[in-house]
């Protein structure tokens, strides 16, 4: 995770250190990697109760104007004009070859406006696709400055409605903005219910110490963020999904709609559409190593007889699976044959585990 170079700090740094976060860089930001309690008892606490993530390294935009959707419909493999205002829709943006450039959630809040949440290791690449597509249309991209919180669990919720923020009209993949300036959405990145909020500066500080003061709430750090997320199989760009990736060898074409599939005018559209065409060479799969030793990111995948054929791209040991837990791409033809992980000079039996490990439980109605 550790990045070189100067890194970002976030705005709320001082709450971190009195909460006795430990540090560690990652996409150019100083990020809390673990608190005291501990990776183990961060990832238990946000299955049971809440947990509270500062994810402020990552970027919000604002596409608005005549043209916002069209230009939205250029960049994305997505049809903003037919998502309702306050829903929320996960894409990504493509290069021409129909390489991952990133993956976002992108959210209609009024008739001509929409918020764009990107990757933090990608925010000034996407800033300068999303305002090339945009020069084109009738509209602008303005990038916003807020703090970002990370409410997550099954106590998510009652939590967020004792601390007064309104996201109870809200179901699973649904956002709104407040004339004050929030934003928030029902979605994560660990498989549970929750929120993510994203407010001015000058209140953030104050409702995270309402939020992380109710006995229910607990700060979770970045190495349990990664946990929660590959739990609930959900990927990671750089690692799980990368430019040499497209949606279909990443089990990605559900969130591409049906009509996009073969054709349209966003960029790397003929690329997926005879990507779709070819069908997958690789597929992205759950692995579970037997045994107690996890297997991580970057381990070979080879056959019984030695022959490579594929790799792994996350992973870990799952707390809530109760066992390690990886992710990775194999080929078509070896899905129905031993696989193994060199690890170390060693090779570890493995098997393809369906996704997700831990049942997803947003509120979907």
């Amino acid at each position: 995770m550790a990045d070189t170079g100067e890194l970002k700090q976030l705005p709320l740094k001082s709450l971190h250190e009195a909460a006795g976060a430990k540090f560690g860089g990652f996409a150019g930001w100083s990020m809390p990697l673990t608190y005291p309690a501990g990776v183990m008892k961060e990832h238990l606490h946000c299955r049971d109760a809440a947990g509270l993530f500062d994810i402020s390294h990552m970027k919000l935009f604002a596409v608005s104007g005549p043209g916002a959707a069209a230009a939205l419909a250029r960049a994305c493999p997505i049809d903003p004009r037919a998502l309702p205002i306050g829903q929320a829709k996960y894409t990504f943006f493509l290069d021409e070859n129909g390489g991952i450039l990133d993956d976002l959630i992108v959210t209609r809040t009024g008739e001509e406006r929409f918020i764009v949440v990107a990757n933090a290791g990608n925010a000034d690449a996407d800033e300068a696709q999303l305002r090339a597509v945009a020069s084109a249309f009738d509209c602008t991209v303005e990038p916003l400055d807020r703090v970002f919180l990370a409410l997550q669990g099954p106590a998510a919720a009652q939590v967020a409605a004792d601390a007064g923020i309104d996201g109870a009209d809200l179901v699973f993949m649904q956002g709104k903005e407040t004339d004050d300036g929030w934003f928030i959405s029902r979605s994560g990145y660990t498989g549970e219910d929750g929120f993510e909020i994203a407010l001015p500066a000058g209140v953030a500080r104050a409702v995270a110490e309402r939020l992380i003061g109710d006995e229910r709430v607990e700060w979770v750090g970045l190495a349990a963020r990664d946990s929660l997320r590959l739990e609930a199989g959900l990927c990671l760009h750089g690692q799980d999904i990368t430019s040499e990736t497209n949606p279909v060898d990443a089990g990605l074409l559900w969130a591409i709609p049906k009509g996009l599939r073969s054709g349209g005018d966003f960029i790397g559209a003929s690329a997926l559409e005879k990507a779709i065409s070819d069908g997958p060479a690789r597929k992205r799969v759950g692995l579970k190593p037997e045994g107690r030793q996890p297997v991580r990111a970057g381990a070979a995948l080879v056959d019984g007889d030695g022959n490579a054929v594929g790799m792994v791209t996350s992973g870990g040991f799952g707390p809530s699976f109760g066992s390690p837990v990886a992710m990775g791409y194999v080929s078509v033809e070896a899905k129905e044959k031993p696989i193994l992980a060199e690890v170390r000079g060693n090779r570890l039996p493995l098997q393809i585990h369906p996704l997700p490990f831990q049942p997803h439980r947003q509120r979907k109605g």
